[in-house]
């Protein structure tokens, strides 16, 4: 199939775009690269033994959209393209409602008027809230989000849902991720936060290799076994790999289905810094601060849908998480720049 990667320079896209070559797929990656770079186009390229065609371009701009749509016979829309940093989206919550439904909604009328059924969409653990038991499973009720970027997922979800009930034809999934990390085992494409990393591994990672001081950890008397908050991490090429499903299970389905993409199992805060530490043979200095506004104690996956339906299940450990970050990092100290 060839597949449209709206937002597909990213983290988790340039991963994505790697693993559907290599299952046989073509891609058409779009991205205005406002936290990417043209750098990891170039790797997977390198990475993948093609080239790929790619466009930059804002997803909010249905006029460029609607050039790249009909200029490409494309098959499926995987929906990448959002702002994604909590502590940002409390500050700047008309700018994430903004970016995120707004592309959204022009990818949906790209399609309707081209004729493309496939939409893949990249959503969050997030839209559970903190009403929900753990670990999640897709037949729970959303919940109350605890930040905007929380609640421009559960709205996107929506959008999108209403859009199938109004057109039978129309396939989608709805990959609800849990908390990504790792990089490619080449060390050549991963995680490039722009400024002060938001999440934990890139944040450990720029302190081995220098670039701070220090880990600063929100908390530590939650009630969790370490008084830190636990995560479902998962190895970003088993989230890659589940993409792939997930486009091929849409090729003969008709509907909406929803997958949690995670490993069910949950590690603390400590937990990942002491197994970066064990993998890489370093020491990362941290501190305890406060806790973080917005923050849950604990969460992991019910990962079984995904397993009984599309065939997938993570298949990287922890070890493999923290070794692959630490390859990326040190081979790229700044990142994708120079």
């Amino acid at each position: 199939m060839n597949i449209l990667l709206a937002g597909g320079a990213g983290y988790i896209g340039s991963h994505t775009a790697l693993a559907l070559i290599e299952s046989g797929h073509d891609v058409i990656i779009v991205d205005n690269y406002a936290n990417s770079s043209p750098e990891a186009v170039k790797r997977v390229e390198e990475l993948a033994g093609k080239f790929i065609v790619h466009y930059e371009a804002d997803v909010q701009d249905r006029d460029a959209m609607m050039k790249i749509f009909k200029s490409n016979a494309i098959d499926c829309v995987i929906h990448f393209a959002g702002l994604k940093a909590v502590g940002e989206s409390v500050e700047k919550p008309v700018m994430y409602y903004r970016n995120n439904i707004d592309t959204t909604l022009t990818l949906l009328e790209c399609m309707a008027e081209t004729g493309v059924s496939r939409f893949v969409f990249s959503s969050s653990a997030t839209v559970y809230g903190s009403e929900n038991p753990i670990p999640y499973v897709e037949t729970m009720p959303k919940g109350s989000c605890t930040n905007p970027y929380g609640w421009t997922k559960s709205m996107m979800e929506q959008i999108l849902q209403d859009a199938v009930v109004a057109n039978p034809d129309m396939t989608l999934v709805l990959l609800r991720y849990f908390n990504p990390i790792g990089a490619h085992e080449s060390g050549r494409i991963g995680e490039d936060p722009k400024g002060i990393p938001n999440n934990l591994m890139p944040y450990i990672s720029q302190v081995a290799v220098g670039k701070l001081d220090h880990l600063t950890i929100f908390g530590d008397d939650y009630d969790t076994p370490d008084g830190t908050c636990r995560r479902d991490y998962i190895h970003v090429v088993d989230l890659a790999e589940g993409h792939v499903k997930a486009v091929e299970y849409a090729e003969n389905h008709k509907g909406t289905e929803i997958f949690n993409l995670g490993t069910g199992t949950p590690y603390s805060v400590l937990d990942i810094v002491h197994a970066f530490e064990d993998a890489n043979d370093l020491k990362i200095p941290y501190e305890i601060g406060p806790r973080r506004a917005g923050d849950l104690p604990q969460f992991w996956a019910n990962a079984d849908k995904a397993k009984a339906v599309l065939g997938w299940t993570a298949k990287r450990d922890l070890k493999d998480m923290c070794r692959d970050s630490w390859n990326w990092q040190k081979q790229n100290p700044d990142g994708y720049r120079k």
